[in-house]
């Protein structure tokens, strides 16, 4: 990420750190410690690595207060309480900032009449906006995306190119929904019938998003049934997931690619999923578990336990 202008001198002041060295230092771009060039600030977060940062080309890093910087240092240092946290809400920051100009409606683009755009928002070419959605401030929609009729986004949503939100969803603000991801597609609801033919079951609900969530490339989300599929604040879906119907995801919690989660199951908050769990349809899952990669859960589980394996 380069082509930025940034003072070191106001990044240590979002993060309340303490400048060893030059302070007038200007940013133009990120790298890893190992490969970051003059320009560039990183960071150093463990001793084991402490050799890098004697070698390092870049002009600033930033390194946990914890870690006694060498005399033969180069760098400027930027001193704070967890280094690989403050290096991320950078890149946050700095990947907010490249969207964060883009504003008007593209054409082609179809906005419904009855619908509200509300100021500072970004409509890119080819979305097609249906009746009675809302779009609050500073809501950014890249090109080919679908928001389906009734739909409510909350202010400062990034929403990447080819997303389709069905009807009736409600999503919250600050979430980040990347390209080719669906939300609001319809259940796996199916009855058998006693020919052994399966008959439709309609699926009546919608899915509800709250603040701050972030979903990957080509996840699905399912709307409920009836009522609704709920994402609470604070979670991170990587790429690849599927979310049933009526499943209800708790706070802050982070799953990783290919895990699939069955309808109707309510999983505790701040727990972590490893890739490919798969979880069984209503189960009642804990807090703060943690679920190892390709796991397989077919019982409840309890608050703050390790699962691995398939049965877990």
């Amino acid at each position: 990420m380069n082509n930025i202008e940034l003072k070191v001198k106001k990044i240590a002041d979002i993060f309340d750190g303490e400048i060893i060295g030059n302070n007038k230092i200007t940013i133009k771009g990120v790298g890893s410690i190992e490969n970051a060039k003059k320009g560039d600030i990183t960071f150093l977060s463990n001793n084991k690595y402490l050799d890098y940062l004697e070698k390092t080309k870049a002009s600033v890093v930033i390194v946990d207060k914890s870690i006694d910087i060498p005399k033969n240092n180069k760098s400027t240092i930027i001193k704070v309480k967890n280094a690989y946290t403050s290096f991320a809400l950078l890149l946050s920051q700095l990947d907010k900032n490249k969207v964060a100009n883009k504003k008007g409606i593209e054409n082609p683009s179809f906005i419904n009449s009855e619908s509200k755009i509300k100021k500072n928002c970004y409509i890119g070419a080819f979305t097609y906006i249906d009746k009675n959605v809302i779009l609050n401030e500073n809501i950014k929609i890249f090109p080919n995306c679908f928001i389906g009729e009734n739909t409510k986004i909350g202010s400062n949503t990034i929403i990447y190119p080819g997303v389709k939100i069905y009807p009736n969803t409600n999503i919250g603000k600050n979430c980040i929904i990347h390209s080719n991801s669906v939300i609001g597609s319809d259940g796996f609801g199916f009855a058998p019938k006693e020919n052994g033919e399966f008959i439709t079951i309609p699926q009546l609900g919608n899915v509800i998003i709250k603040d701050n969530v972030s979903i990957g490339s080509n996840t699905v989300i399912d709307k409920a049934t009836m009522e609704s599929t709920i994402i609470e604040s604070g979670v991170k879906l990587d790429n690849l997931i599927q979310i049933g119907h009526n499943v209800e995801i708790g706070k802050n919690t982070v799953i990783a690619a290919q895990s699939g989660i069955s309808g109707s199951t309510k999983v505790g908050k701040n727990s972590m999923f490893g890739g490919q769990v798969g979880i069984v349809g209503h189960l009642k899952l804990g807090d703060y578990t943690k679920y190892a990669a390709q796991a397989g859960i077919s019982k409840n589980t309890k608050n703050n336990e390790t699962l691995i394996g398939s049965p877990a």
